[in-house]
């Protein structure tokens, strides 16, 4: 007689030992953008959440991702650093845990293994509660090793909450200070954290966990990797070029994820700035057949989850 079939991991996750330590934070994250309704709101508050919304993303897309765990591209340490202060500004942990949880899911995409996969999980696992499990918890340094060679990384890794609390106080300051000097901005302290950080990182936190479940649930599939990973073009916009997420599995290691000429790619105009400022180099570019291949009519193309 067959076993029974075990419940997804995402309901086992709610009760799950020591769980709350992360997820007790994260929930009241979310409630806290309900302050919105006491603090009201500014043009400089919500032109605020719109550029650290922007910049920090980038700063996981950009920096967390293609930089560190794809080593996509090179950096002197200095950049290396302060891409790593940005990445950490999204409060979605240090880049050592996060790097090598993404190196992970390449190692075992959508197969037993992947930390996130809708396809051997649900979609609200994938999505959201694989942070929460305890086997996720750790960072396996042996993934990363190659960052784990340096101490500042360590450093930011071990206390990844210092940078979102350096940057809540900092919003906190800056809207203090525009509201005393400039009464006619209508801002405040407290308005600039809930718009600037609260409601910003909750945005950031949303968008970009749905490239690991979304990613791989929803959208067209240029290529036939042996992942079921799509490419969809709303996600892609709004994750900075993440969306293309096909593209990405297709050549992970490439600094840009937009292959066809039509694909923004946000990360990688940004990369290719930085690239001029020669504050980055050596982008990594993907090769000339899979851009060919692209471009082409595609042979793998269809939409939402696959039969059977």
């Amino acid at each position: 007689m067959a076993a029974p079939e075990a419940p997804p991991r995402s309901g086992r996750l709610i009760m799950a030992k020591g769980s709350w330590r992360l997820g007790v934070p994260f929930v009241l994250l979310h409630l806290s953008c309900l302050f919105v309704l006491v603090v009201g709101w500014s043009p400089v508050a919500v032109a605020t959440a719109v550029v650290l919304y922007v910049v920090r993303v980038f700063g996981i897309t950009g920096f967390y991702h293609r930089c560190f765990s794809h080593r996509a591209f090179r950096v002197s340490r200095p950049v290396q650093l302060a891409g790593a202060v940005l990445g950490a500004s999204a409060a979605q942990r240090g880049p050592l845990w996060w790097s090598a949880h993404h190196r992970r899911h390449h190692r075992s995409t959508d197969r037993p293994g992947d930390p996130h996969s809708p396809v051997v999980d649900d979609l609200a696992y994938a999505h959201l509660f694989w942070m929460f499990a305890p086997s996720n918890q750790a960072t396996d340094t042996e993934l990363v090793a190659d960052l784990a060679a340096y101490p500042e990384l360590r450093f930011l890794d071990r206390f990844h909450h210092l940078v979102p609390l350096a940057t809540l106080v900092a919003l906190f300051a800056f809207g203090w200070g525009l509201g005393h000097l400039d009464p006619a901005l209508a801002t405040s302290g407290p308005q600039m954290v809930v718009w600037g950080f609260c409601l910003s990182t909750v945005a950031l936190y949303q968008v970009t966990f749905a490239v690991n479940s979304l990613g791989h649930w929803v959208g067209s599939r240029r290529f036939e990797t042996t992942d079921d990973s799509r490419n969809n073009w709303w996600l892609a916009l709004l994750a900075l070029g993440e969306g293309w997420h096909n593209n990405h599995h297709r050549f992970p290691g490439g600094a840009r994820a937009g292959f066809a000429r039509w694909e923004l790619d946000v990360t990688w105009l940004g990369l290719a700035v930085l690239d001029r400022l020669g504050l980055v180099h050596d982008l990594r570019p993907v090769p000339a057949q899979v851009l060919a291949a692209a471009r082409s009519p595609r042979s793998a193309a269809g939409s939402g989850r696959p039969a059977g």
